[in-house]
């Protein structure tokens, strides 16, 4: 069998997209009690599945393609009423001294990490020390650069120079050691900085546990979790600024070439991202260390990993930092075969789906099925009129993942609806499904798909229309990355519905 017809998965199987934040809760999900019973709702349902956004920490911006971090896990899923059962914080209510329930939370993530401290016993302070250890390659980095961030309340590139360059002895800002500031203004920042560090430490050590306590539910209930690994990383994040040398900057740390994608149908300027460029050549004479140890993370989390715009990997667009638009870009080399060679000699066969939507040549698709990752197939995409689209199922292969639609598209009712009347009825007459109404009979067709993996949104199988989509790429609304759904809007037999549904299409293993 070579690597094109090897599979990761067992059997075919099926998955619901939800992002953590979009679980019930109070301004938003988190890895608490909601998730937990959404895994049960996946487990009545024969859904064995879950697949989720990065889960890192975000920007103000709330996208999790936009972080602070390659590695860390972000702060707001961490459950409150599961530090209140580890007896590490007091069931509260929120109360009038916080203007805002992200103000509140964060005072709470204060009182629990001031509890563990004092009153931690020796098996959790042993844990605790281990998991830091364990993570010395990112975490270090990570907790200071977050302490900065909090001191100077700007992007790094803008803190004072010795800062930003690294110039400082920040080994002091760690454990016990002494400061090395005399007076008492300097020792005082030093002190605040000593405090942040401790912090985030402490909440990366409970986002972890929690995630992998969560992990370990769903894996005994033989649902797997896929993560979403970025091929980029924010300019503002603690993987540029710690890892200077691994991008194309100027000696200031401000980018010399930024991504992005070339002019194409839906855009006449292309897209001009802004994250900085790697400098493969150097990742590739240092063994690319930097992404083995953003794989490593990756796999700790994850059963599996989609990584997005794969094809940046045999080739990205590369745009001058100067230019406003990325029509003057022109395409580079990446690494290709070399990296995930690297990769798979590191951690074996790859559990990797790759990201091959847009403009895709023959040596994309050729890295691709070189290392047996499955592409992705979208529905939504699959009805302009020509047969040999190849988002129509019956164009589908068995070594693909197909969606009814991702976090960047409408809700398959919301697309549907914004359909002119004659493509609809289009739609309606290839899926041969007259008498079943939208989203049901896209689902239907995905569940069909001899694709060995099918993906639903969540907001598919509650049948929300546009009003509920994750996210509209290319603005910066203020509900993108925002939803939520509420166990109201499940309804009673939606997991024998999809039960149903999973078995007739051959996706749930046999027991």
């Amino acid at each position: 069998m070579n690597k094109q017809e090897e599979s990761f998965l067992g059997h075919r199987r099926a998955g619901i997209l939800l992002h953590p934040t979009s679980l019930p809760g109070q301004s938003f999900g988190d890895l608490g009690p909601n998730a937990y019973r959404f895994v049960d709702f996946l487990v009545d349902s024969r859904i064995t599945v879950w697949q989720t956004l990065p889960l890192a920490p975000t920007h103000d911006d709330d996208s999790p393609y936009n972080s602070l971090s390659a590695h860390a896990g972000n702060p707001q899923m961490i459950s409150l009423d599961l530090l209140n059962e580890q007896g590490w914080l007091d069931q509260q209510e929120e109360d009038s001294r916080f203007a805002d329930y992200h103000e509140y939370r964060n005072a709470r993530l204060k009182e629990a990490k001031e509890t563990f401290f004092k009153q931690v016993g020796a098996t959790d302070k042993k844990s605790f020390d281990e998991f830091v250890v364990q993570n010395s390659y990112w975490i270090e980095d990570y907790a200071l650069y977050q302490a900065l961030r909090v001191q100077f309340g700007t992007h790094w590139i803008d803190w004072p120079a010795a800062f930003r360059d690294k110039q400082v002895d920040f080994g002091s800002f760690f454990g016990d050691k002494a400061g090395v500031s005399s007076d008492k203004a300097g020792q005082e920042t030093e002190k605040q900085i000593k405090d942040s560090i401790q912090q985030v430490l402490f909440e990366q050590y409970v986002f972890f546990n929690q995630w992998h306590a969560l992990r370990q539910y769903a894996n005994e209930r033989d649902v797997l979790l896929f993560g979403d690994v970025p091929i980029f990383v924010a300019h503002d994040s603690a993987d540029v600024w710690a890892n200077r040398d691994q991008f194309f900057l100027d000696e200031d740390g401000r980018p010399l070439v930024v991504a992005g994608v070339p002019p194409d149908y839906f855009s006449e300027t292309g897209q001009r991202w802004g994250n900085p460029l790697y400098n493969w050549q150097l990742m590739r004479e240092e063994g690319y260390q930097w992404w083995v140890n953003r794989m490593r993370t990756q796999l700790e989390l994850f059963d599996l990993v989609r990584i997005d715009h794969f094809r940046g990997f045999e080739a990205y667009w590369e745009i001058a930092a100067d230019c406003e638009t990325a029509m003057d870009g022109h395409w580079v080399k990446g690494p290709g075969e070399e990296l995930f060679r690297v990769l798979e000699q590191t951690f074996g066969k790859l559990p990797v789906v790759a990201e091959d939507l847009g403009l895709i040549t023959p040596e994309v698709t050729a890295l691709r099925e070189h290392h047996g990752f499955p592409g992705m197939k979208i529905l939504q995409f699959a009805f302009d009129g020509n047969n040999e689209n190849p988002y129509l199922p019956h164009n589908h292969e068995p070594n693909s993942v197909v969606y009814t639609g991702t976090h960047d598209n409408d809700t398959t009712l919301g697309w549907f609806e914004s359909l002119p009347e004659d493509q609809q009825n289009r739609v309606m007459e290839y899926l041969a499904c007259p008498d079943e109404p939208m989203p049901w009979s896209l689902i239907r067709a995905a569940f069909n798909s001899i694709a060995e993996l099918a993906v639903v949104p969540m907001q598919d199988v509650l049948a929300l229309d546009s009003a509920h989509r994750m996210n509209v790429p290319g603005t910066t609304s203020e509900t993108n990355w925002r939803w939520q759904f509420s166990w109201d809007q499940v309804e009673e037999g939606l997991a024998k519905k999809i039960r149903l549904l999973v078995e007739q299409c051959g996706r749930a293993e046999k027991r």
